[in-house]
């Protein structure tokens, strides 16, 4: 079910606000993070590790860093088209936004192969005499893999990008 709630909240084309202590489900799921700080809210481009260090430097010179309201939240879209995958290295926010792409792709391919599985078996059980319709079915297997040859070509280009 948390699985299933993720996905649906890393699709979501428009802006959410996501408050949880799940620290994966906001970095999964969240491309902008802030968080109540000295009781302001805060930007913090660092995600939920630039908090953490935040907080932990106020609680060193005396200073009410986050208190008990002190829970990361999120207003953002839930697109990670804005990381630079040609910058030789990534940011803490680029690096999560690339991991967080990369995590997509992994899953959208995941469900083009078991689509193109069922066509290929829908192929087998389809009338063998039927040209229109078994062209019809190769057609769809084709532009399945093209859309698969692209998510590839970008997964690539991100695992480097994360490797570098």
């Amino acid at each position: 079910m948390l699985a299933a709630m993720e996905d649906l909240l890393d699709s979501w084309p428009g802006t959410l606000i996501v408050v949880s202590h799940d620290r994966y489900l906001l970095e999964r799921v969240t491309d902008q993070q802030y968080a109540i700080l000295d009781h302001r809210l805060r930007h913090v481009p660092g995600g939920v590790d630039e908090y953490l260090r935040l907080r932990a430097a106020g609680a060193g010179t005396g200073g009410s860093a986050g208190g008990p309201a002190g829970g990361t939240g999120e207003a953002g879209a839930a697109s990670a088209g804005g990381s630079d995958s040609t910058a030789p290295t990534l940011s803490g926010a680029e690096r999560r936004a690339a991991t967080k792409e990369v995590s997509a792709i992994e899953r959208k391919m995941e469900k083009l192969s078991t689509r193109v599985d069922a066509l290929h078996a829908e192929m087998a059980a389809h009338d063998q005499s039927d040209f229109e319709g078994l062209a019809s079915l190769t057609a769809q297997v084709r532009e399945l893999e093209d859309e698969t040859a692209a998510l590839e070509e970008r997964w690539l280009e991100m695992t480097e990008a994360l490797e570098a």
